[in-house]
């Protein structure tokens, strides 16, 4: 189950940047997928909220902000929206500003467990969800774009 995306950018006026690309980190997920910054961002907040959070996790699609993995694996997702239509290999990250950020927030509950036991994953999903919104809109570098 996944709640709704939120979709953010960081407005041009702002001289100081919120989150920037690191040297390389799309050749840990796929090329021009951006995060980790956002995502080691998060997971400080998550931890402010009691969250016992690991270490970002890279994953094809972007970062992985694991908040827990028992008795299912519930997850925030970051990454930063890449247009592969304009996009070509070897081109240069985007400047910051210009970068859209998206965060959404996950609940997996393995197949075998899935087979035992009917887990409803509802509860936890609303109360990350609900932190993630207001660690967001505590920020006020930030400007939400698309709620869920």
């Amino acid at each position: 189950a996944t709640t709704g995306i939120y979709t953010l950018s960081l407005p041009d006026a702002l001289p100081i940047y919120l989150f920037e690309v690191e040297p390389g980190e799309d050749e840990e997920t796929n090329p021009r997928m951006y995060g980790r910054q956002l995502s080691n961002w998060l997971r400080k907040k998550l931890i402010e909220k009691g969250y016992e959070v690991e270490e970002v996790i890279p994953e094809d699609w972007g970062w992985c902000v694991m908040c827990a993995r028992e008795p299912f694996m519930l997850w925030v997702g970051c990454s930063s929206l890449t247009d592969y239509e304009t996009a070509k290999a070897g081109d240069p990250p985007p400047e910051t500003e210009k970068i859209i950020w998206s965060c959404f927030v996950t609940a997996e509950v393995p197949f075998f467990k899935s087979i035992f036991k009917k887990m409803n994953t509802e509860p936890s999903l609303l109360k990350l969800s609900t932190h993630l919104e207001e660690i967001i809109n505590s920020e006020k570098r930030i400007t939400v774009i698309n709620e869920p």
